[in-house]
């Protein structure tokens, strides 16, 4: 059985593009908010891998936890880590979900050298990614970061 040392996410161009905003703002650790039980539940490394129209392995990070339970809890807890700006906000993009999931993570690394969609396809000798996202073992991680130049 292959371990599940590092998680591949998938996140939205325009989610992307917040979180780069933040980390310019010189912020440390970051949620990134999904409704339900959201993957990964553990891991060492989470890649952010940004769906249409970059298509690529955009950055990686150090996950430290996944958290699931009550938004307006989780909101209070954890709110300010998120790109959302305001519990308003917030609310409107879990759509009334009463169970969340924070993904938290730190020291977000943006590659130097994104790794596109068809090298990822290649090295992971897959056809199509997941939508959900997946694991993958330390040595494709190890693999990914090389090519990352990061």
């Amino acid at each position: 059985m292959k371990e599940n040392y590092a998680f591949v996410m998938m996140i939205k161009d325009k989610w992307w593009r917040e979180f780069c905003r933040v980390k310019s703002e010189g912020r440390d650790v970051y949620s990134y908010v999904e409704g339900g039980w959201a993957p990964p539940r553990g891991a060492s490394l989470i890649f952010f891998y940004v769906t249409k129209p970059a298509r690529q392995i955009a950055a990686y990070a150090e996950f430290i936890e996944r958290k699931v339970g009550d938004a307006k809890r989780l909101w209070k807890e954890h709110g300010p880590e998120s790109v959302l700006s305001s519990e308003e906000k917030y609310l409107e993009f879990v759509k009334g979900k009463e169970r969340v999931s924070f993904i938290r993570f730190k020291n977000l690394k943006e590659a130097t050298e994104p790794i596109p969609l068809d090298k990822i396809l290649a090295l992971l000798g897959l056809r199509r990614l997941s939508r959900k996202g997946f694991y993958v073992d330390k040595e494709a991680a190890n693999d990914m970061l090389t090519l990352m130049k990061c």
